[in-house]
């Protein structure tokens, strides 16, 4: 075959097509590797890593894991601080169970606007700036906790604080641009989980800090305001690291690629319009919603939850509760992991399925939490239910990289938004009034989180099918290379603005899981030789 120079996505530096695809290989003949390319970690041709090394500071590849998941942690840390000093501060302020439903409802509710607006920031301006500002620009906000006189005000500032998990966008978002596709579920879901964490590290940090505070003669009531001085301070440090340490892309910031015409500067309009025409972004708001959308409503209501019912001392109800959020260490990653084994043997239908059973599985734990009255068995049905909802979002950000490459940012944030939109309708309906229990809402939440589970049989790729239904046999039509190529227009192609898509769809054939060796390429859209 003749040689063709300049195409896009040539880089299969002479593969032949009859190597043989090993599971967890990092020289997968689906995913070749960039060796021109000058990075510590082996690249695909998008120069994203295609090997995880979770204790390096690689640069940018790992440096960027490290920062996105850190300053994650940072606002989950700052959101959360309240929830464990709930028995404290609702004395303080004279708060009812309706002030601090409709206050743990603020708190997830702000960043469904600020996760759509930083998605996107991230596709139009890049992630390190979306970053670095709204976490910064959220640290006066956390240090207005310790002024807060009355409900009203603490309602305005939970849900102010709460602007800042929009950074969960730009954490996901930061990794789809670092990472191979056949790593993503593992570094999204790490990424995220450990971010998450934070609502379990918050759990444990601030009792503690309230107990050292008041041990060294602050009163309770004051003890409370001083220790959110502490989240602040984080807030401010970690912009200032995003800021100066970030980058926005393997081969350098969004802008400086742009002036240099190496990255094209996409139309707003048109990346919004293909994110909402896309149905399976809408499947996947619902989705999110009932994963990481409980695991935010459990957040707010857990310590108090096992401190009133089981009658517990503070600090023990937040080490409890703490185990909840602390389990994302493994878990969201686990998720991750597991949809990327099951992509290397059953493709994106392997994915589709690993969602389902995880989720499903979550529900069905959380069901059972409300119903139970044994303290022993209520933290075993309490981390059972976080494993499954941990993973089953860690599964759910292995699947979005792949519904649209042009507009990932805008996607994520819409994805994002759902979760938090899911928690505050969640703890709206079960969680801030009185005509539920603590107890039948955990389990009223348990049977939404299986039924809105439901619609992810509905999500068809025509190049990879769905959980019960195969793939297109048209050979143009369901290719990765149509799917990708069709969100451009016929003149963006002409100026050669789709070829990122078509470096995308070469790097994506791995999805097609065991049929790899099987579905043809189709003709004349990847060139052996460059």
């Amino acid at each position: 075959m003749p040689e063709i120079e300049g195409s896009p996505g040539s880089s299969m530096h002479g593969v032949t097509g009859r190597e043989p695809v090993l599971a967890f290989s990092v020289a997968s003949p689906m995913v070749p590797t960039d060796t021109t390319a000058k990075f510590k970690l082996p690249v695909d041709s998008e120069h994203k890593a295609k090997v995880f090394k979770l204790f390096s500071l690689a640069n940018p590849h790992m440096r960027t894991f490290h920062l996105s998941w850190l300053s994650f942690f940072t606002t989950f840390v700052s959101t959360f601080a309240a929830a464990p000093l709930v028995p404290i501060i609702r004395d303080n302020l004279n708060l009812t169970k309706s002030d601090i439903g409709n206050a743990g409802v603020a708190s997830v509710s702000g960043s469904i606007f600020s996760r759509l607006v930083m998605g996107a920031v991230c596709d139009m301006l890049g992630p390190r700036y979306g970053c670095a500002f709204l976490i910064m620009l959220s640290a006066p906000t956390v240090f207005c906790m310790s002024f807060v006189e009355n409900a009203s005000g603490y309602i305005v500032v939970r849900f102010m604080i709460g602007f800042s998990l929009a950074t969960f966008v730009s954490c996901q978002y930061w990794m789809s641009t670092m990472f191979n596709g056949k790593i993503i579920g593992l570094v999204n879901g790490t990424a995220a989980g450990w971010g998450n964490m934070g609502g379990g590290a918050t759990q444990l940090l601030m009792p503690v800090l309230f107990e050292i505070i008041k041990k060294a003669g602050a009163t309770p009531f004051t003890a409370w305001r001083i220790a959110f001085f502490i989240p602040g301070w984080l807030n401010v440090v970690m912009g200032i690291l995003v800021l100066t340490l970030g980058q926005d892309l393997p081969d350098g910031n969004l802008g400086a690629l742009q002036k240099k015409g190496d990255v094209t500067k996409d139309k707003f309009g048109k990346v919004l319009w293909y994110a909402v025409t896309n149905y399976r972004t809408w499947i996947f708001v619902l989705l999110y919603g009932y994963s990481m959308g409980v695991e935010l409503t459990i957040d707010n209501v857990i310590a108090e939850y096992f401190y009133d019912r089981f009658d517990l001392k503070l600090h023990l109800a937040g080490i409890i509760a703490a185990t909840f959020g602390m389990a994302n260490i493994l878990a969201r990653p686990f998720g991750g992991f597991t949809s990327d084994f099951m992509a290397k043997r059953y493709g994106m239908r392997g994915r589709l399925w690993n969602l389902w059973l995880l989720q499903t599985a979550g529900g069905i734990f959380c069901l059972c939490l409300g119903l139970v009255n044994s303290l022993p068995l209520a933290i075993t049905f309490m981390i059972l239910f976080s494993i499954g909802a941990q993973a089953a979002c860690g599964a759910t950000f292995g699947i979005i990289p792949f519904i649209s490459r042009r507009s990932l940012g805008i996607i994520s944030g819409m994805t994002g938004a759902g979760g938090n939109f899911g928690s505050g309708l969640t703890q709206l309906v079960f969680f801030a009034n009185a005509s539920f229990s603590t107890a039948k809402g955990l389990s009223y939440m348990g049977i939404m989180i299986i039924c809105c589970t439901l619609p992810v049989s509905l999500v068809h790729f025509p190049q990879w099918g769905s959980m019960f239904f195969p793939p297109s046999n048209d050979g143009v039509k369901g290719s990765e290379e149509h799917y990708y190529v069709s969100e451009w227009t016929e003149e963006e192609k002409q100026k050669g603005m789709h070829q990122g898509s078509l470096r995308f769809a070469e790097n994506s054939r791995s999805e097609r899981g065991q049929r790899v060796a099987s579905v043809p390429t189709p003709p004349n859209s990847t060139p052996i030789n460059v």
